[in-house]
């Protein structure tokens, strides 16, 4: 894996030694395939009151006979002598009814009491949603819902485009000040210093150039101004140390130049050191959290934000089965820098230019086959050498945070503040001894 810049029973047959209970009216009519004599002003038909099954009613189908109304002509069956022996049976009225159960059952018939029997208005019966007016909707969104919270942020993310003699590339990106400043990653706009040109597009359509104002390569974090703006939306900052695993958040940006794109999941994991190659052969360390809402190619910069809308990560690379050039979308695995460091790397990038990072005074060895981080030398007056640190030591944990390789240290370490003192768990390699050592980080 390699990371990269973002569903008719038949009723049985009555015995031959038993009567139907239907055998009174059966008699009544000579054949039961011929129909009745009609008499003027009679009854012509009785709907059966099956359905088609696509929705239009079943009439009388060819060489059916035409029913007289069994309410009206009486005649013939008061000349039906009864059977000697009673039977029991099912009355004309209850087996109707049980027919029409039936047929409701197998989904046949739909309003068969108002449609079939009784229906005078003269009218089809048919009702088409096409005809009838659209529904408007009757609710709003609710206070901390995707929704509610996509329409607070939008306005305050934008589309980046940069552009340089040798290649051209976009991201997304925050306003951080109501006069312009925007925090982005330093891969979308690396380069433009160098006579390119930056233009940002608003949520609403609107476009500005801008400046750049600095970046770091080893963060991927940059900071970019948008010319003679005023009165920005602004988004807000949130406490990416008070995030939980399982945590809803919503990723914006622009994928693929799609601008204004919102999409929902979780934080999946949190302290992913992640690494990432830029096309100039430099990489970039990040403490990363793991998200699995959908971000690509393009989501570069934009906000990771809480459901209150705060923003709490800067989207900036995905993990990618891909083994070609190209990077593919998301499989569900993407990564954001925290708010809380992101934050501190921008106020360094606009005040001075340049970002730093506390650090312990070690260098590490790299590919060391061993479960955390293998110190390779030990700088002289630095705060590792004055903590006793030395060659050989390999630090399985910082604080309470597990170290399992080099990259894991270089991340937690710069995630601590200036001047902090951490508790580093060591192991001696050659005595497999293991000690505490108190390291307090350099100053900014």
């Amino acid at each position: 894996m390699t990371y990269r810049d973002p569903h008719n029973n038949e009723a049985n047959p009555t015995p031959d030694n038993e009567t139907s209970s239907f055998e009174p009216v059966r008699s009544a009519y000579p054949s039961w395939g011929t129909p009745p004599e009609q008499t003027p002003g009679a009854s012509t038909g009785l709907n059966t009151g099956a359905s088609t099954g696509t929705g239009a009613q079943a009439g009388m189908a060819a060489g059916t006979p035409a029913w007289a109304s069994w309410d009206t002509d009486t005649t013939r069956v008061d000349t039906v002598q009864p059977e000697k022996k009673q039977k029991r049976s099912v009355g004309l009225g209850t087996a109707l009814a049980l027919m029409v159960v039936g047929s409701v059952a197998t989904g046949s018939v739909v309003g068969v009491a108002s449609t079939q029997f009784g229906d005078d208005t003269g009218g089809s019966g048919v009702v088409n949603a096409l005809d009838q007016p659209s529904s408007e909707r009757a609710v709003t969104a609710e206070p901390g819902s995707a929704e509610q919270v996509a329409d607070q942020v939008l306005p305050s993310v934008v589309s980046i485009q940069a552009l340089t003699r040798n290649s051209a590339s976009e991201g997304s990106g925050s306003i951080i000040s109501s006069d312009g400043y925007v925090m982005t990653n330093n891969h979308v706009v690396a380069g433009v210093e160098q006579n390119g040109v930056l233009q940002v597009t608003m949520s609403d359509g609107s476009s500005y150039e801008a400046d750049f104002i600095a970046g770091d390569v080893s963060t991927d974090i940059a900071v970019i101004k948008i010319r003679n703006a005023t009165d920005l939306p602004m988004i807000s900052f949130g406490d990416s140390d008070s995030l939980a695993v399982g945590q809803e958040v919503l990723a914006v940006g622009s994928p693929l130049g799609l601008s204004s794109t919102v999409t929902s999941g979780i934080v999946s994991a949190l302290n992913r050191p992640v690494r990432a190659s830029g096309e100039g052969g430099e990489s970039s360390l990040i403490d990363a959290i793991q998200t699995d809402a959908a971000i690509s190619p393009g989501n570069s910069g934009g906000p990771l934000v809480d459901m209150e809308g705060n923003l709490i990560g800067m989207n900036s690379v995905i993990a990618s089965i891909s083994t070609g050039t190209d990077t593919g979308g998301s499989i569900g695995l993407g990564f954001a820098i925290p708010a809380n460091f992101a934050k501190r790397v921008a106020t360094q990038l606009i005040e001075t230019g340049v970002a730093t990072q506390p650090m312990i005074g070690v260098s590490l060895a790299n590919g060391a086959n061993v479960s955390g981080a293998l110190i390779a030398s030990v700088q002289d007056g630095g705060p590792g050498a004055a903590a006793g640190l030395m060659p050989g030591d390999v630090v399985t944990k910082l604080n309470d945070r597990v170290i399992d390789s080099a990259d894991a240290l270089i991340a937690a370490v710069r995630s601590q503040d200036f001047g902090e003192t951490v508790t580093l768990t060591v192991t001696a390699q050659d005595t497999s001894q293991t000690r505490q050592v108190e390291v307090t980080l350099t100053s900014e």
